[in-house]
């Protein structure tokens, strides 16, 4: 690849640490930037308690990723607080914002909600000093954006698309050249602690972030361990990628063969 792109993601709210909430969120965008060949490095869950939020937004600028991506905590509830916990940890302040203003007029006139713009809705208008409003195309709250770090909305659908128009194409962008493939092989026969010290040698071998090999149990068959074995291969064009992929294949098939294994 042309370069190691780092995203750490920050996801805010209660709901996400109760048990009441999956964070769909974070596995659905760790999944988009992983296709696009960026490397989500770290993932961070906190509530909605502002001196958490400063605390995880500092740790996480301390890391230097190339992009922090922050879910949830824009609307107009009192327990909305994600953009004072960035602002926080920024050392800025908070007013209302014109074109923020605007927009979330604009989205309910769009969804025909005759809602007056009130103190409580302005909230959602309400974001750190210089930063810059994102209009979100099917809700309220709009995304902000403060140099490296974007804001988006909790719900997903609102997410999905501020990330998809305005974000995956800087992790591209960043990403430079990029090609993937993988294979997957179950097997029959073979552990995975039978396999490991192939597998580390396959990885110490190749370039940092080049290959990506996992086993997953699947169990047993009576006695007989059950496994299956993951191989990604990236690169920056799909004919180096693909032959990696098959050397790295040949040598892993031909081990499971003299282990006394056999694929399904």
């Amino acid at each position: 690849m042309a370069s190691v792109f780092v995203v750490e993601l920050l996801c805010v709210g209660n709901e996400l640490l109760s048990g009441i909430t999956v964070n769909t969120n974070a596995h659905w965008l760790a999944g988009q930037i992983a296709k696009a060949g960026g490397i989500v490095s770290r993932t961070t869950v906190v509530r909605d308690d502002l001196d958490a939020i400063s605390a995880a937004v500092q740790e996480a600028l301390g890391r230097n990723p190339d992009i922090l991506i922050t879910t949830g905590g824009l609307g107009a509830t009192y327990d909305d607080l994600t953009l004072e916990g960035v602002a926080m940890a920024l050392g800025r302040k908070v007013s209302i914002n014109k074109t923020a203003a605007e927009m979330l007029k604009r989205s309910y006139a769009r969804r025909h909600l005759n809602y007056k713009i009130n103190k409580v809705r302005l909230k959602m208008a309400t974001i750190p000093e210089g930063s810059t409003p994102i209009e979100n195309p099917v809700g309220s709250a709009p995304s902000v954006m403060m140099g490296k770090i974007f804001c988006l909305p909790g719900v997903p659908a609102e997410m999905k698309l501020v990330f998809k128009k305005h974000i995956l194409p800087l992790v591209k962008d960043g990403v430079g050249k990029y090609a993937a493939k993988e294979v997957n092989y179950n097997v029959t026969g073979v552990s995975e602690a039978m396999l490991a010290t192939t597998l580390v040698r396959i990885v110490r071998s190749n370039p940092r972030h080049a290959v990506y090999l996992k086993t997953h149990p699947r169990g047993y068959k009576k006695t007989t361990p059950r496994i299956r074995v993951q191989i990604i291969c990236r690169g920056d064009d799909a004919v180096s990628v693909g032959k990696r992929l098959e050397r790295i294949s040949k040598i892993i098939l031909k081990k499971i063969s003299e282990l006394g294994g056999r694929i399904e």
